[in-house]
């Protein structure tokens, strides 16, 4: 029977072997994700740090050239007037401790054409949606604005009602407006000149400087990883121990019983043989 269980033994360690190494394939993909996440986090900061308080340029040139990602936080110079009659609500924004609206507003050039511009956002009233939406100035406007990419629609198909959206998608804005709008970008709004007749929306929250906890991660993969091996390893030792407890335990069970010692015969007592000396005379 040795041999059947040294080879049933040997399977359940290849076993073993085999989902340890599955597992560390597995934290391998996981911490090289982490680590592609903590490099394009790293790239987005270092834009950040280059792009957002640099000083503005021209709209039109960023139109005539085509937008490029390096271009992503990079104010603009915008001189126009608003199309407030085409403003927009972008629902369920994570602002302000709120699930609240940006506001959109098409911003027309003097050559007509339209870039929109994210004025900043508004809380929610009783009905779910905002009591009052600041409006823009009227007139002739010069405007600052850093350049974000558009969104894509939500991959659930998520909509929402009209005159609102459910992401800053920038091609639905262009339905509308026309087919003069950027769809590359938009402005997220800095500042405007002259300044509104009534207070404009609250400014949507700056990009944060946190590095975010990816590199962590990636490196808990990694050590999850290597526990998966030494856990294994604990699992075959811990059975070559019990293995070598029951062959030892087998062994006691086979030697011999020894025999019961004879018990010596007790010493008489002198004065108790006097006495029965005494007795038989």
């Amino acid at each position: 029977m040795s041999a059947p269980f040294s080879q049933n033994r040997a399977t359940r360690w290849s076993v073993y072997a085999l989902i340890a190494v599955l597992f560390a394939i597995a934290c391998g993909f996981l911490s090289h994700w982490q680590f592609t996440r903590n490099e394009d986090r790293a790239a987005m900061l270092e834009l950040v740090e280059a792009n957002y308080d640099a000083a503005p340029l021209p709209v039109e040139e960023v139109l005539d050239r085509g937008f490029a990602p390096q271009d992503e936080w990079h104010p603009v110079r915008l001189a126009g007037r608003y199309l407030a009659e085409e403003q927009l609500l972008v629902r369920n924004r994570a602002q302000g401790g709120t699930s609240a609206f940006e506001v959109l507003v098409p911003f027309q050039l003097a050559d007509g054409r339209i870039v929109v511009i994210d004025r900043g956002w508004v809380p929610p009233g009783e009905d779910a949606v905002p009591d009052a939406v600041p409006a823009p100035p009227t007139g002739e406007v010069t405007v600052i604005a850093r350049i974000r990419p558009g969104e894509p629609l939500p991959s659930s198909g998520r909509s929402a009602p009209a005159g609102q959206l459910p992401t800053i998608h920038l091609p639905s804005v262009a339905d509308l407006t026309g087919p003069e709008t950027e769809t590359a970008f938009y402005g997220q709004l800095v500042s405007e000149d002259p300044a509104p007749a009534e207070a404009r929306p609250a400014a949507v929250a700056a990009p944060t400087e946190d590095p975010g906890p990816h590199l962590s991660y990636a490196i808990q993969w990694i050590l999850f990883a290597i526990m998966g091996f030494v856990f294994i390893a604990y699992m075959i030792r811990t059975e070559i121990r019990a293995r070598h407890e029951d062959a030892e335990g087998d062994d006691d069970d086979e030697l011999p019983t020894a025999a019961p010692a004879r018990a010596k015969p007790r010493r008489r007592d002198r004065d108790a043989d006097e006495e029965d000396a005494l007795l038989d005379a």
